[in-house]
């Protein structure tokens, strides 16, 4: 490891500090936003063993990481899911587990807790029973709250996910209600990023900027009403900012996560970019992956940067914004962010809001996460090739 590693920086050289495993992408749920690829099928037989997981915790160690997300899919579908965390736990890192709460019952709870987890991340779309089920394509809710009883009474520290989208930003109060009622320690309003097959379901999705004052409104009330018994989050898209948002700390900076087929990423979504080629874990040690690899090169620091990024004086905030969204929506990796009111392409922003958000545009069902869907779309893609 670099004799300076413990200094967070943008070439390379630094520590990958937040270490995510995405054990599966096989997940239960249909939820339209997720962040999974759309292809992700593909990936189902090519999981990491154990072991080969093991080899990536202690790999990860010795390059200086310290925060440790266990994550999806649905990540309770691995049955070994105990036993890396006890093995993460040995290693000292600090584990948190990413879940909708399917497959998460006493006994399970039990296990992860003598394992050594320290946190759990529990998502929960809305405060109706009806609307959340309809959301993920299956009878949740009750599950979900049980689940968030369950977690405090094993002391863990609460921490309650909501995805923000269209559909259940109105019901901000009501969450909050409900939070209050769980004991939530940490709740966060996250408002999607539009990727995979978010991206699939943008018009459907997009929340209106009132929708997102109210429910801004709601959680400053709330802060004041409940004070430090709960630590309340509210992220806003940058769809509706003048900048984008500073993505994972600059492209390779800190956060470092590893697929369910192994291949080491600067970010969840990065598959997206098609013009890149990310080797896997099964072919190159982490620390060349992290240190070497032409893809995590390839938007560190800023010497790829175009204007107005390269002259301008935030580019140190926000690192150039979103590399994934640059590609998704001008199909050039390198391109200022379009989230940016300085970018040439800003208008497919704002654009996109004004399409959603038009009062005579034509409703679409959400397309649903299935295996049946994402087939057919991977054959729509191919035919057009």
């Amino acid at each position: 490891m670099p004799k300076d590693g413990s200094v967070v920086r943008l070439d390379g050289k630094g520590q990958p500090l937040w270490l995510v495993l995405e054990l599966t992408y096989r997940c239960p749920l249909k939820c339209p936003w997720c962040s999974n690829p759309v292809d992700y099928e593909g990936c189902h037989d090519k999981e990491l063993s154990t072991d080969e997981w093991k080899r990536v915790l202690r790999e990860g160690r010795e390059l200086g990481a310290l925060q440790l997300g266990f994550t999806g899919g649905e990540p309770m579908l691995r049955d070994d899911l105990e036993e890396l965390v006890g093995e993460a736990s040995r290693l000292g890192y600090y584990t948190n587990l990413i879940t909708s709460g399917v497959g998460l019952n006493e006994t399970r709870l039990k296990a992860l807790k003598a394992a050594g987890l320290n946190q759990i991340q529990l998502s929960l779309q809305s405060s109706d029973r009806e609307l959340t089920d309809t959301l993920v394509g299956a009878r949740t809710f009750d599950r979900k709250i049980e689940v968030a009883r369950g977690i405090k009474a094993h002391g863990f520290p609460m921490v309650l996910n909501v995805p923000v989208f269209r559909q259940n930003a109105d019901q901000t109060a009501e969450i909050l209600a409900l939070a209050e009622d769980i004991g939530v320690d940490y709740l966060e309003f996250a408002n999607i990023q539009y990727y995979n097959w978010a991206m699939l379901n943008r018009e459907e999705l997009l929340p209106s900027r009132a929708q997102l004052e109210r429910a801004e409104r709601a959680v400053q009330e709330a802060r004041e009403r409940i004070g430090d018994k709960m630590t309340i989050y509210f992220v806003i898209p940058d769809y509706f900012e003048e900048r984008p948002k500073a993505c994972m700390n600059g492209w390779g900076s800190i956060h470092l996560t590893i697929a369910p087929d192994g291949a080491a990423l600067p970010c969840q979504e990065a598959r997206l970019i098609k013009t890149l080629d990310f080797p896997t874990v099964r072919e190159k040690p982490l620390a060349w992956l992290w240190h070497e690899s032409p893809s995590f090169q390839k938007f560190r620091g800023d010497s790829w940067m175009p204007q107005p990024c390269r002259s301008c004086d935030e580019k140190e905030t926000d690192f150039g914004g979103c590399r994934c969204q640059a590609f998704l929506l001008t199909g050039d990796a390198a391109s200022t962010d379009p989230a940016c009111a300085k970018s040439p392409q800003h208008h497919l922003i704002t654009d996109a809001v004004a399409r959603a958000n038009d009062p005579k545009r034509t409703l679409k069902p959400l397309l649903m996460r299935t295996e049946r869907t994402a087939r057919e779309l991977m054959e729509v893609e191919s035919d057009a090739h």
